[in-house]
């Protein structure tokens, strides 16, 4: 289908979106940036590089994608110049692969001057600005005095600078801040040079143009919908809209050209920055979770906070965007707390096991991945005997994924030498799989007194004809 996907992260950023628009990059002719600026940082790793990505596309590294800046980005040249030559060892026609929208907005020297002024005024009350000149810039553009990548090429391209340096210049004289604007500003006008080599475009215009020729593309946007400027959480949030409306504005986009809604989010939820954030964790559970997930800015280097999923703000952002598609990164990283559960891991039985339970002819078959076992009889029912033994101490709950093509229940042993339970789990007939919680407690001893403490699980048939399918074996703790 041709037309525009939006993806976007439905957190608060930081949630593997230029992962994820890496990997979808060959299937789009475009990849476009619709919000946000070098506050951004889309971390790529391919080949043991890591790479940071803060104002160009994710898409740059895929051959035969075009890449493109759109005009709700804000770009500070200088930061742009660096990106540009760290992507010259890669020896990548960036003059080919990207464009740049005319009606960019520039961060200036002074933006950034303003922004961290401002912020040092706010005391405790700051909101974590990047201290990119993001929030400035954009002030300017609502106030009409910004400067834009179209204006470069003007013949009074400096006077227009300097009357807005001036500007800003009578701003700053409210703070008690010091700054020497000479030490950036050569560097920011060389930067100039370098984006001038750029092609830049009407990105209104060549978006719909690609859509009329049936190309396809992507959406990148940056940062989270919880910290969109108007559904974010309000004032701690970032300066552009980063929810599926931000594309129509930031692209040129009409709203009837947009497909899927692509949402990433992880399985844990991380902030920088100030701001609410309910199930963030300030304990040793949240430097554990930090660690693992490697959870420090690409920006700024900060050490992000880090806490449990939000299910309710992220309904919210599927409700916000009008998610079609969801993708959930990062869920290795709570495979380190072992408090909350123990389970086998899910790629040991990704693909189950089966008893065929006719009488006097056993049948089983395993998949390549699951967990092997042998064929046992018992009351004359067929069964396997799985060679892992499970650790059962202090759990009280089971949870598996049961599929049974025409059993009415199987039944679940669990033995070690001195102790044994088992359990008929009553099941339907049903053509698909089944979420099954069981209380170890409902289990009936049938050997020794307790709960063994590390068991082997055998499961039989409670039929003498029948299947049955067990998957992600999960056992829990209050």
């Amino acid at each position: 289908m041709t037309g525009t996907d939006v993806l976007l992260g439905l957190q608060w950023g930081d949630e593997g979106k230029g992962k994820v628009v890496d990997v979808l990059t060959p299937h789009y002719d475009i990849i476009a940036r619709f919000q946000g600026g070098p506050n951004a940082g889309h971390t790529l790793e391919f080949n043991n590089i890591k790479h940071v990505l803060h104002t160009i596309p994710s898409g740059i590294f895929r051959e035969g994608t075009m890449n493109l800046i759109g005009n709700g980005v804000v770009i500070d040249p200088v930061i742009f110049k660096k990106e540009i030559e760290n992507l010259k060892q890669f020896d990548l026609n960036i003059k080919e692969l990207l464009r740049v929208s005319k009606k960019t907005h520039l961060i200036l020297p002074t933006h950034r001057i303003l922004d961290a002024a401002s912020e040092q005024a706010k005391g405790k009350k700051k909101i974590g600005s990047t201290l990119k000149g993001i929030g400035p810039t954009y002030m300017d553009k609502t106030g009409r005095n910004g400067l834009r990548v179209g204006d470069i090429y003007t013949s009074n391209f400096k006077q227009r600078y300097d009357l807005l340096v001036e500007k800003h210049k009578a701003m700053l004289a409210r703070f008690d801040f010091d700054y020497d604007l000479s030490e950036y500003e050569e560097a920011w006008f060389e930067a100039i040079e370098v984006l001038k080599e750029i092609p830049a475009v009407d990105s209104e215009h060549y978006v719909d143009q690609a859509q009329k020729e049936g190309k396809k593309i992507l959406a990148e946007g940056a940062q989270g919908t919880l910290l969109d400027i108007d559904f974010g959480t309000y004032p701690y949030v970032t300066s552009s809209n980063t929810i599926t409306a931000g594309t129509c504005t930031g692209l040129g986009i009409a709203p009837n050209k947009i497909n899927d809604v692509i949402g990433i989010f992880k399985a844990y939820c991380t902030r920088v920055g100030s701001g609410p954030f309910p199930t963030e964790l300030h304990d040793e559970t949240g430097e554990e979770m930090r660690k693992e997930g490697h959870e420090f800015g690409a920006t700024t280097g900060r050490p992000r906070r880090c806490g449990w999923i939000d299910l309710p703000a992220l309904k919210y952002a599927i409700m916000i965007n009008g998610v079609t598609k969801l993708a959930m990164m990062k869920a290795d990283v709570l495979s380190i707390f072992s408090d909350a559960y123990t389970s086998i891991p899910i790629a040991e039985i990704r693909t189950g096991w089966s008893v065929n339970a006719v009488t006097s002819n056993y049948e089983i078959s395993t998949g390549e991945n699951a967990i092997k076992g042998v064929i046992q009889a018992e009351n004359g029912y067929a069964g396997i005997l799985f060679g892992q033994a499970f650790d059962m101490t202090g759990h009280t709950t089971i949870h598996m994924d049961v599929w049974s093509p025409g059993l009415s229940n199987f039944r679940m042993k669990f033995e070690d030498a001195d102790d044994g339970i088992e359990y008929t789990v009553p099941i339907s007939a049903t053509n698909g799989w089944v979420g099954v919680d069981i209380a170890l407690s409902d289990f009936t001893v049938v050997k020794g007194s307790a709960i063994p403490d590390e068991a082997n699980l055998a499961v039989f048939s409670g039929a003498t004809a029948g299947q049955v399918f067990i998957d992600n074996i999960y056992f829990y703790k209050n």
